[in-house]
């Protein structure tokens, strides 16, 4: 197969993202295939396996990788934390924004109508959504927490980090880090759940 004129030889993630964002723009995210991404990358379907594993992991692999290294580090917060747990979780979510760079997922919130993938943001943001919060309860369970304000707290932060992601894309994602506004959503969720809460056997 012929590489694409003016694309490097050596495939890689960041290629291969770029040439999917391409044909997402020009014919609609649901009408690209993954042959068509691996053609217009100049490599072979095999290739795009190993480093994607479908059209949308493309979008979210990133953000991905960081939430397990955040379930690693949210399974580590226990009761030795005690009273500071909420301050270990913020700790722990706000590290997802150390070094993120602006990548497809944040071309694809900025031109999620032009890529016709709204819907289909929509359903990928829900799921980490849910599974952020997952893990930021449970941390906050295993260190006493109620189980309703664990999971309210959680829900918080599940729909914080989200929210935050999109609007320093909307914002343009080269303009300012991550962080800036995923302190000020992490700030936002802390008046929302001031108080420590009830705590079992309360």
């Amino acid at each position: 197969m012929t590489a694409r004129a003016g694309r490097p030889r050596a495939t890689s993630r960041e290629s291969i993202a770029e040439a999917a964002c391409e044909l997402f723009l020009e014919q609609g995210y649901e009408h690209v295939a993954i042959t068509d991404i691996a053609s217009r990358a100049g490599v072979s379907r095999s290739s795009f396996f190993n480093y994607f594993s479908s059209k949308a992991d493309i979008l979210w692999a990133g953000l991905d990788l960081r939430l397990a290294a955040l379930d690693d580090r949210l399974g580590a917060v226990t009761a030795a934390d005690g009273a500071d747990a909420d301050t270990a979780v913020r700790r722990e979510i706000l590290r997802l924004a150390d070094g993120f760079a602006p990548d497809s997922l944040a071309l694809a919130v900025v031109n999620a109508d032009q890529m016709g993938l709204a819907d289909e943001l929509a359903r990928e943001a829900a799921q980490r959504t849910a599974h952020i919060a997952g893990a930021a309860s449970g941390a906050l369970v295993r260190c006493g927490r109620d189980r309703l304000a664990a999971d309210i707290t959680g829900a918080a932060w599940g729909g914080a980090v989200l929210a935050a992601i999109d609007a320093w894309a909307r914002e343009g994602a080269g303009r300012a880090p991550l962080a800036q506004h995923l302190v000020r959503a992490a700030e936002i969720v802390s008046g929302l759940t001031a108080g420590p809460g009830p705590t079992r056997g309360d």
